[in-house]
């Protein structure tokens, strides 16, 4: 099955339930972010292999899309990188103030059924300590435990000192885990593999099926092949 504007994703998550191939073409970043987290939100463990193809892979890669989108705020890269931590987009940046929230993940450290929040920034530019004081206020405000710094540039020394000092998060559930409340993760860090650190309670849920998985793609034009 081949939808070249698949937007949302429904015709996809149709050909995934019926165990069809399928290719799926979308031109902007928040699209493929929305749609992996549709899929894997619909279908879990049982998700078939997919392959996202023409979204950045390296370092080199991410700079040229950060300044190739940079004529509609840079949205395109913000969207990218968002989906490199499973962080869903606060909103479709077409846009009014964002109140200093790029993106969200919602995660689970209990048994009340109620999720807390991990709150996330992005920024590809130029960054100093301003950003994490910025990022602390955003915690304040929302009364969220956790937030998370994307950077494309290295951190400043005072940037880290700063996140430092907003000290860690104790989940009552797990006393003696800590988890730091301001985190700072470069893009280079992300593809290197290294994650945001949280507490998660929720399950993996795993159900049996004979049948035999099938590969799909996600193909995307919004950056340049």
């Amino acid at each position: 099955m081949l939808d070249p504007f698949c937007g949302c994703g429904t015709a996809i998550a149709v050909a995934e339930k019926l165990k069809r191939r399928w290719i799926g073409i979308d031109v902007t970043h928040l699209a493929i972010t929305l749609m992996r987290h549709r899929l894997h939100d619909t279908f879990g463990s049982e998700l078939s292999s997919y392959e996202v193809i023409g979204d950045p892979k390296d370092l080199e890669s991410a700079r040229a899309l950060a300044k190739e989108s940079e004529h509609e705020g840079r949205y395109q890269f913000e969207w990218w990188a968002l989906g490199l931590v499973d962080a869903r987009p606060a909103q479709n940046k077409r846009k009014g103030s964002d109140r200093g929230v790029d993106g969200y993940i919602n995660f689970f450290d209990d048994n009340s059924g109620k999720a807390k929040t991990v709150f996330v920034q992005v920024k590809s530019g130029h960054i100093n300590s301003s950003y994490v004081r910025d990022l602390k206020g955003v915690l304040e405000r929302e009364k969220a435990p956790i937030g998370l710094l994307i950077t494309l540039e290295e951190p400043t020394e005072p940037m880290r000192k700063e996140a430092l000092a907003g000290g860690f998060y104790e989940p009552e559930h797990f006393p003696g885990q800590q988890y730091p409340r301001i985190q700072i993760l470069t893009i280079r860090e992300l593809l290197e593999g290294k994650e945001a650190q949280y507490p998660s309670l929720k399950p993996e849920v795993k159900k049996k099926s004979s049948l035999t998985p099938l590969k799909s793609v996600f193909l995307t034009t919004g950056y340049p092949m």
